[in-house]
């Protein structure tokens, strides 16, 4: 049997504008927000917000457009699946299309800002940082952002575990947090790293939709049926008197200017 090597496997390589469709349902229901202190920081010092243009690259179901359009910011998000369009809420600023990180069909200097949340591992890192540049204004910023699971919170570790065996050591597993050609791409400067706390709250329901919002996870078979088992044996451990355990995430934000 063939296996993936999660240490070399490029990760645009494995089909990153499909793999989503069948789990834009849970995406949209289950995946963490991100804290208001790491928006802060990624629009401090780019003035009005009100007149402020971001383009939110592999946007998803827009969770992160809707945290910078609730602060009055005019998004555009760009997410090739069209599933994840779907399933996405209505927001007055906020302005879907199809486009990749690679291609975003949008024009020159045109946007203010460039967010990718949860999204730039799944990236063709070189291309896309070029087609970052290309729509970026003059004294623009990028921001990369991460929730990244908490290796010293106790639940959220063993929730990584189970989801790595169940994965078979899936390479996103293993290299969730490739910021590397940030840091040697020509077309951006002064990379500056940050790090918020956050805490997701979930029901049963939510801390295993949680985990099938996962695109790698399976959905059916026996590895899924266990996975199940594991899950409600994992929340009955840890849950609190009103029924909810705490997800802990590291939020890393990477912000750099444009040359």
């Amino acid at each position: 049997m063939n296996q993936i090597n999660p240490e070399t496997t490029p990760l645009h390589t494995l089909n990153p504008l499909n793999r989503f469709s069948d789990r834009a349902e849970d995406y949209v229901k289950y995946r963490p927000s991100y804290p208001a202190d790491a928006i802060d920081i990624i629009l401090k010092g780019l003035g009005e917000n009100s007149q402020l243009i971001a383009a939110d690259i592999g946007a998803g179901t827009g969770i992160a457009s809707r945290l910078l359009a609730e602060r009055k910011v005019n998004v555009i998000a760009i997410e090739p699946n069209a599933a994840m369009r779907e399933a996405a809420q209505a927001h007055p600023l906020i302005e879907f299309r199809d486009g990749t990180a690679e291609f975003t069909q949008l024009p020159d200097n045109s946007v203010d800002l460039v967010t990718c949340f949860q999204a730039f591992h799944w990236f063709n890192p070189e291309p896309a940082l070029l087609e970052f540049r290309r729509i970026l204004k003059p004294s623009a910023r990028l921001a990369v952002v991460w929730n990244n699971r908490d290796k010293e919170d106790t639940l959220t570790t063993e929730y990584s575990r189970l989801v790595r065996e169940a994965s078979n050591n899936h390479p996103a597993e293993s290299r969730m947090e490739s910021v590397e050609p940030l840091f040697v791409t020509p077309h951006f400067i002064n990379i500056q790293e940050y790090t918020f706390t956050y805490r997701q709250q979930l029901d049963l329901t939510g801390f295993i939709g949680r985990a099938m919002s996962v695109s790698y996870l399976p959905r059916q078979g026996w590895v899924y049926e266990q996975l199940i088992n594991n899950f409600q044996e994992l929340y009955q451990h840890f849950r609190d008197e009103s029924g909810f355990v705490y997800m802990v995430y590291r939020t890393s934000v990477y912000l750099g200017d444009v040359i």
